[in-house]
Protein backbone atom coordinates (compact mmCIF):
# COMPACT_ATOMS: atom_id res chain seq x y z
CA UNK A 1 0.00 0.00 0.00
CA UNK A 2 1.28 3.47 -0.88
CA UNK A 3 0.82 6.60 1.20
CA UNK A 4 -1.69 7.89 -1.35
CA UNK A 5 -3.72 4.68 -1.15
CA UNK A 6 -3.65 4.83 2.65
CA UNK A 7 -5.06 8.35 2.61
CA UNK A 8 -7.91 7.22 0.34
CA UNK A 9 -8.84 4.45 2.82
CA UNK A 10 -8.23 6.39 6.05
CA UNK A 11 -11.84 7.42 6.72
CA UNK A 12 -13.17 3.90 6.25
CA UNK A 13 -10.35 2.55 8.42
CA UNK A 14 -11.11 4.95 11.26
CA UNK A 15 -14.84 4.25 10.93
CA UNK A 16 -14.18 0.50 11.06
CA UNK A 17 -15.94 -0.13 7.74
CA UNK A 18 -12.89 -1.33 5.80
CA UNK A 19 -12.50 -4.94 4.62
CA UNK A 20 -10.05 -7.21 6.46
CA UNK A 21 -7.50 -7.44 3.64
CA UNK A 22 -7.29 -3.68 3.15
CA UNK A 23 -7.16 -3.11 6.92
CA UNK A 24 -4.24 -5.53 7.19
CA UNK A 25 -2.36 -3.81 4.34
CA UNK A 26 -3.05 -0.40 5.86
CA UNK A 27 -1.85 -1.46 9.31
CA UNK A 28 1.30 -2.99 7.80
CA UNK A 29 1.96 0.34 6.09
CA UNK A 30 1.43 2.23 9.35
CA UNK A 31 4.03 0.02 11.03
CA UNK A 32 6.84 1.27 8.79
CA UNK A 33 5.69 4.69 7.53
CA UNK A 34 6.07 7.26 10.29
CA UNK A 35 4.42 10.08 8.30
CA UNK A 36 1.25 8.06 7.68
CA UNK A 37 1.23 6.87 11.29
CA UNK A 38 1.29 10.49 12.48
CA UNK A 39 -1.48 11.49 10.06
CA UNK A 40 -3.63 8.52 11.08
CA UNK A 41 -3.07 9.02 14.80
CA UNK A 42 -3.69 12.78 14.66
CA UNK A 43 -6.86 12.31 12.62
CA UNK A 44 -8.09 9.64 15.02
CA UNK A 45 -7.49 11.88 18.05
CA UNK A 46 -9.18 14.84 16.35
CA UNK A 47 -12.27 12.76 15.57
CA UNK A 48 -12.39 11.53 19.16
CA UNK A 49 -12.22 15.08 20.51
CA UNK A 50 -15.06 16.26 18.29
CA UNK A 51 -17.19 13.19 18.95
CA UNK A 52 -17.05 13.98 22.65
CA UNK A 53 -18.34 17.50 21.82
CA UNK A 54 -18.02 18.75 25.37
CA UNK A 55 -16.96 22.31 25.92
CA UNK A 56 -13.79 22.74 27.87
CA UNK A 57 -13.46 25.74 30.15
CA UNK A 58 -10.09 27.45 29.78
CA UNK A 59 -8.34 28.68 32.89
CA UNK A 60 -8.96 32.40 33.38
CA UNK A 61 -5.29 33.34 32.95
CA UNK A 62 -5.03 31.46 29.67
CA UNK A 63 -8.33 32.86 28.39
CA UNK A 64 -7.24 36.43 29.20
CA UNK A 65 -3.88 35.88 27.54
CA UNK A 66 -5.51 34.51 24.37
CA UNK A 67 -8.05 37.32 24.23
CA UNK A 68 -5.30 39.94 24.61
CA UNK A 69 -3.19 38.30 21.88
CA UNK A 70 -6.16 38.17 19.49
CA UNK A 71 -7.14 41.79 20.17
CA UNK A 72 -3.54 42.93 19.69
CA UNK A 73 -3.34 41.10 16.35
CA UNK A 74 -6.67 42.63 15.24
CA UNK A 75 -5.46 46.13 16.14
CA UNK A 76 -2.24 45.56 14.17
CA UNK A 77 -4.22 44.44 11.12
CA UNK A 78 -6.52 47.46 11.34
CA UNK A 79 -3.53 49.78 11.65
CA UNK A 80 -1.90 48.18 8.61
CA UNK A 81 -5.09 48.63 6.58
CA UNK A 82 -5.26 52.32 7.48
CA UNK A 83 -1.60 52.89 6.66
CA UNK A 84 -1.80 51.12 3.28
CA UNK A 85 -1.83 53.60 0.37
CA UNK A 86 -4.99 53.50 -1.68
CA UNK A 87 -4.83 52.91 -5.43
CA UNK A 88 -5.73 55.96 -7.43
Amino acid sequence: MTCKELLKELTDYLDGTIDDRTRSELEDHLNWCHDCFVICNTTKMTVEIYRDSRLYELPEKLRTSLENAILKKCRQKEKQKKERPRNA
